[in-house]
Parts: structure tokens; C-alpha cells; sequence
């Protein structure tokens, strides 16, 4: 697609290489806490379509960011994806996917959005672009930036 996410310059998404992901959530729904409860979960109940194009590329092993959306509106953990995609367990379609993540680690502090906002080398990601997307591609920079800014 032409000026899409996908189309980004860098490793995103070439074979063999680990990706990055940003994975949005409602707290109140399914936080990164409960994540670490549960010890692996699925991650379900995406309809989107690009969402779900997205978790159709994820490979296990790649890495994502958990974002607390609606409430608290930040980056709050690492999950690694452990399992590719399957059918979705809440979809009696047979339309969706999901894939099943595992918690890797909480950020030392949250990154809120309104931070990631004010970095300019971030204003490409889909999260600033297009905000109601749940599920989207992060590069290996825009990743580790993030990561460093919970550091701070």
C-alpha cells in the first residue's frame, strides 16, 4: 500500500528478522497486569481489518508494546508474541484472528502518549497517524526509543 505504515523505510517486516509491534488494550478490560496474572493470554476480539493484517505478520518471537488505551493513554509493558495466528476463540464467524502474547517485562515508568507525541523522530508511528488503529508496526528505533524514554 502506498504511503501506508507497511511501506515505511527500515527492517519492518522483511523475512527473518524480529519485528515490533504496539498492542493497544483497555485497562479496565484487559490491562498489563492481568497479562502477568494469566502468564500468557490470547489476544483477541480485534475486527479491524488492517489490525488483524497486522497480527497476520507477527511471528513468535517478536516483540510489542502494551498500550493502556482510554485509560491512562500509555505504553505500559513489553509482551512477546508466542503464538502466530489462529482463529479467534470469541469469533464464532471463523472470520478473525488472534495471536497469544506473554508478558516480557513492565517499562520502569509508563510513556505516556502525550510524550511520544512530542518527539518528532515518533510522529510517524500509526498510534500519532492513526489513533483508533489497535494493533500496529512499530521500527526497531521507534521501539527502543520508547523503551528508553520509560527509562527516564
Amino acid at each position: 500500500m502506498h504511503g501506508g505504515i507497511l511501506d515505511r523505510p527500515g527492517p519492518l517486516l522483511q523475512e527473518g528478522m524480529m519485528h515490533y509491534w504496539l498492542m493497544k488494550s483497555e485497562p479496565d478490560v484487559f490491562s498489563y497486569d492481568d497479562l502477568v496474572a494469566k502468564g500468557q493470554a490470547e489476544w483477541d476480539g480485534v475486527r479491524n481489518h488492517a489490525a488483524q493484517g497486522h497480527m497476520k505478520a507477527m511471528r513468535k518471537g517478536d516483540l510489542a508494546l502494551f498500550y493502556h488505551s482510554n485509560i491512562g493513554l500509555a505504553a505500559v509493558g513489553i509482551m512477546t508474541i508466542v503464538g502466530e495466528a489462529a482463529p479467534d476463540s470469541t469469533d464464532d464467524s471463523g472470520k478473525w484472528i488472534a495471536v497469544q502474547v506473554a508478558p516480557k517485562e513492565k517499562l520502569a515508568n509508563p510513556v505516556p502518549l502525550k510524550a511520544m507525541k512530542a518527539q518528532a523522530s515518533l510522529s510517524d508511528m500509526a498510534i500519532i497517524r492513526q489513533p483508533r488503529l489497535s494493533v500496529s508496526p512499530l521500527t526497531k528505533a521507534e521501539f527502543d526509543q520508547i523503551v528508553a524514554m520509560s527509562k527516564t
